[in-house]
C-alpha cells in the first residue's frame, strides 16, 4: 500500500455506526445542554467582558460577542449535522476520518487535545486566582515563597492548588461519570443563577450615559469615547478574543457514545447551549459597561470590582462565590472531552493502545482520563497561559474549518468518488444517498469529468483563505502590504462560481434529525469566518501552533501510521517507511 493511500484512507460510515461501544449510555438531553453550557459559560463571562471592553472594543464588546456567536453558530450547525449522522466519541476527529481521511483526522484529533488541555488548564488557573482574590492573594504568596520561577513564558510560581483540582476532577470523571454529571448540573444551575442576578442588578444600576461618554472625558490611549471608541475594527478584533468564550460547546459532540438518544439530543443540545451562552455574554457585557465606564474596568475580575465601586459589597461577594461555582462547572466541562478524544484515537490505533482501555467496573477510559488530568494539572501549575489562549483558539478554529469542509464533502460526494464504502457507495440508481436527475449526473460525469468534490472543497477553502487574508490587510492601515480591491473582488467572484457549481452536483438526501440549512453557503461562511479570525492572530501564535503540529506528526508517522486499525493487515513498503522516518530526523531538510 502506497503512502498516499495510507494517508487518505477513511473509516466507512457503516463500519463506524456498527462499532460496539464499552462506554455507559447515561447522558440525557438536559445533561448534554448542562454540559455544553457549563463548559462554555466560565472564564468568558467572568473575565472577558472586562479586558475586551477596556482595551479592544469599549461598549462595542456586545457586538464582539455577537460576531463570535455567529462564528460559533455556523460551526455548531455543522457539528449538529455530524452529531446526528455519526453519534460517536471523538467529535471532529471522527467526522474528518469518515469524510476526508486518516492524516487530516489525526491532525484534527491532535488539535483537539491541545484545545482541551489548554482550556482545562486555563480554567483551573482561573479557579485558583478567583479563590485567592478572596484571601488577598495568600496562596500565591505562599507558593511563590516555596518555589519561585523566573522564566519569561512560565508562571512566577507553581500553582499546586490548580494542579490538585485538575487531578481531582479527572479522578471524579474516571471513577463515576453519572455522579460527576449530577455535580456538574448543580454547578451549572448555580452559574446560570449568578448570571441572571448580575443582569438584573446591573439593569437597576445601568446608566446609558456610559455608552455616550464624549472624547474629551476619555483618558489618552482608550479610544474616542461613545459606543465604539475603537471603531468597527475594534469590535472585529474583540471578536477574535471573545471567541475564546464560546469554545467548549463541541464537548457535546464528543459525547455521542454516552448519550441515550444521540441523533436527537446532540443537535438540540448544541443549538440550545449556544443560545443560552450568547444571551448570558451579551447581557453581562451590556450591564457591565452600562454600570461603569469601559476605560475603568478591571481586567482580572470585572464583575466583583464594579459592584465594589458601586458600594454593593454584598453583591461583590455573592458574584465572586458564584463565579467559583461557574468556573468549577467550566473546569468539568472543559476536561470531560479530552479523554474521549484520546480514547477514540487510541481505539483507532493512532495513539498508544493503553490510553483507550475501558475500566471493567467504571466503564470509562480510566488510564487516559487520569493521564489527561495530570497533563492538564501540570500545564495549569507552571505555565503562564496568556499566550496559550490564542493557541487554543487557533487549534479550535482549524477544527471548525475542517468540520465545515467535511459537511460539504459528505453532502456532495459524487457516486463512486473517493472510494467510500457503506452508504456512500450506492448500488443502484435508486439509492437515496445521492439523488440527482440523471441528466445532471451525466452532465458532471461526461461533460465535466474533471469535477471532483474534494478538490472543489479544497479549492474553495483556499480561496476563502486568500479572501480573508486580503480583507484583513485592507482593514489594517498600518500594514505596508497593499492589496488591490480588484483582487478581493476576483476572489469573491471565484467563490461565487464554485458555490453555483455546487448547486448542480448530486447530493446526499438521506433524512436525518438535523441537516445544515442553506447548503452550500452556510459551511462556506463558516470556513471564511474561521480563517478570517485566524488571520487576525499574531505570528507567535502561528509559530507555537506549528511546533505543536510538528510534535504530533512525529507520533503519527512514528506510531499511528503503521498501527492504524484501517491498515487491515497491510503495511507501508519498507523503503517508503524508512524514507519517511529519515525525513523526520533533524537536519535532513534541504532548501534548494
Amino acid at each position: 500500500m502506497g503512502l498516499r493511500h495510507a494517508l487518505s484512507r477513511r473509516k466507512p460510515l457503516e463500519a463506524v455506526m456498527g462499532e460496539q461501544t464499552e462506554l455507559d449510555k447515561v447522558l440525557s438531553t438536559v445533561d448534554l445542554i448542562a454540559l455544553g453550557v457549563g463548559s462554555t459559560l466560565g472564564v468568558g463571562v467572568y473575565v472577558l467582558p472586562g479586558v475586551v471592553s477596556r482595551d479592544i472594543a469599549g461598549p462595542g464588546v456586545v457586538l464582539s460577542f455577537l460576531y463570535a456567536a455567529i462564528t460559533s453558530v455556523l460551526a455548531g450547525l455543522c457539528y449538529a449535522e455530524f452529531g446526528a449522522r455519526v453519534p460517536k466519541a471523538g467529535s471532529a476527529y471522527v467526522y474528518s476520518y469518515i469524510t476526508i481521511g486518516e492524516f487530516v483526522a489525526f491532525v484534527i484529533g491532535w488539535n483537539l487535545i491541545i484545545e482541551y488541555v489548554i482550556g482545562g488548564a486555563s480554567v483551573a488557573r482561573g479557579v485558583s486566582v478567583y479563590l485567592d482574590s478572596l484571601f488577598d492573594n495568600a496562596m500565591a504568596s505562599y507558593f511563590r515563597s516555596i518555589y519561585p520561577i523566573d522564566v519569561p513564558f512560565l508562571s512566577s510560581y507553581i500553582d499546586f492548588f490548580a494542579l490538585t483540582i485538575s487531578v481531582l476532577v479527572c479522578v471524579g470523571l474516571a471513577v463515576g461519570l453519572k455522579e460527576s454529571l449530577l455535580i456538574n448540573n448543580l454547578l451549572t444551575t448555580v452559574n446560570c443563577a449568578v448570571v441572571i442576578f448580575v443582569i438584573v442588578i446591573g439593569g437597576v444600576y445601568a446608566d446609558f450615559m456610559n455608552w455616550e461618554i464624549p472624547a474629551f472625558k476619555v483618558p489618552v490611549g482608550y479610544g474616542e469615547g461613545g459606543f465604539l471608541p475603537y471603531g468597527w475594527l475594534g469590535t472585529l478584533r474583540g471578536a477574535s478574543t471573545c471567541f475564546f468564550g464560546f469554545v467548549g460547546f463541541d464537548v457535546i459532540a464528543t459525547s455521542g457514545e454516552e448519550s441515550r438518544n444521540p441523533r436527537r439530543a446532540i443537535p438540540i443540545s448544541i443549538i440550545v447551549s449556544l443560545l443560552i451562552v450568547f444571551v448570558a455574554y451579551s447581557g453581562v457585557s451590556s450591564v457591565l459597561t452600562l454600570m461603569w465606564p469601559y476605560f475603568l474596568q478591571d481586567i482580572d475580575a470585572p464583575l466583583p470590582y464594579v459592584f465594589t465601586q458601586l458600594d454593593l459589597g454584598w453583591a461583590s461577594w455573592l458574584v465572586t462565590i458564584g463565579g467559583l461555582f461557574g468556573l468549577s462547572a467550566s473546569l468539568f466541562g472543559g476536561m470531560f472531552p479530552l479523554p474521549r478524544v484520546v480514547y477514540a484515537m487510541s481505539q483507532d490505533g493512532l495513539l498508544f493502545e493503553f490510553l483507550g482501555r475501558v475500566h471493567p467496573k467504571y466503564k470509562t477510559p480510566f488510564i487516559g482520563t487520569i493521564l489527561s488530568g495530570i497533563v492538564t494539572g501540570v500545564m495549569a501549575a507552571i505555565f503562564s497561559l496568556k499566550n496559550l489562549v490564542d493557541l487554543m483558539s487557533m487549534a479550535t478554529l482549524v477544527c471548525y474549518t475542517i468540520v465545515a469542509m467535511s459537511v460539504l464533502i459528505l453532502r456532495y460526494r459524487i457516486e463512486g468518488e473517493g472510494g467510500l464504502d457503506g452508504p456512500f457507495a450506492p448500488s443502484s440508481e435508486s439509492s437515496p444517498l445521492l439523488r440527482a436527475p440523471s441528466f445532471r449526473r451525466k452532465f458532471y460525469h461526461n461533460k465535466y469529468p474533471f469535477v471532483n468534490v474534494e478538490c472543489t472543497v479544497y479549492t474553495l477553502t483556499l480561496l476563502c483563505g486568500l479572501l480573508a487574508y486580503s480583507v484583513v490587510y485592507m482593514q489594517d492601515s498600518s500594514s505596508e502590504l497593499i492589496i488591490s480591491p480588484f483582487v478581493t473582488l476576483a476572489l469573491l467572484l471565484l467563490i461565487v462560481v464554485i458555490l453555483v457549481l455546487f448547486t448542480g452536483m448530486p447530493f446526499d438526501s438521506t433524512v436525518t434529525t438535523f441537516q445544515v440549512p442553506g447548503l452550500p453557503l452556510t459551511p462556506t461562511l463558516s470556513i471564511f469566518v474561521n480563517i478570517y479570525l485566524m488571520c487576525l492572530m499574531d505570528l507567535g501564535t502561528w509559530f507555537r501552533f506549528a511546533v505543536w503540529l510538528a510534535a504530533g506528526l512525529v507520533i503519527y508517522f512514528g506510531y499511528g501510521l503503521r498501527h492504524s486499525t484501517e491498515n487491515r493487515g497491510t503495511t507501508l513498503p519498507k523503503v517508503e517507511y524508512e524514507q519517511l522516518k529519515q525525513m523526520l530526523q533533524p537536519g535532513t531538510y534541504r532548501v534548494s
